[in-house]
């Protein structure tokens, strides 16, 4: 699932750089995440950056953007460009 920054937000800067999707900007009075672009570091880290650094703890899941890990994994694809993993192919038929 995307994730989404409370009213809690102190707007202390620290979460929007560490956004490797981009997904995080200054909304008109806390930052917001943009829940097409979260993919909660799905694909770049093991973690969501911006829940690791928050210090008020004010990012949790958005519960309307409910996302399992494939989806994530498939949103970070399409917004980086990266390639599906490869299919292993079958063995050559020895002729």
């Amino acid at each position: 699932m995307a994730l989404m920054i409370t009213d809690e937000c102190i707007n202390c800067d620290v979460c929007e750089p560490e956004c490797p999707n981009e997904a995080i900007s200054l909304g008109p009075e806390i930052y917001v995440i943009d829940p097409h672009k979260c993919t909660e570091c799905v694909g770049h880290f093991d973690q969501p950056q911006c829940v690791q650094v928050c210090p008020v703890a004010c990012i949790p899941g958005n519960p309307a953007w409910v996302e399992d890990r494939e989806t994530l994994m498939q949103k970070y694809r399409r917004l980086t460009g990266a390639a599906a993993q490869p299919q292993a192919e079958p063995p050559a038929d020895p002729a």
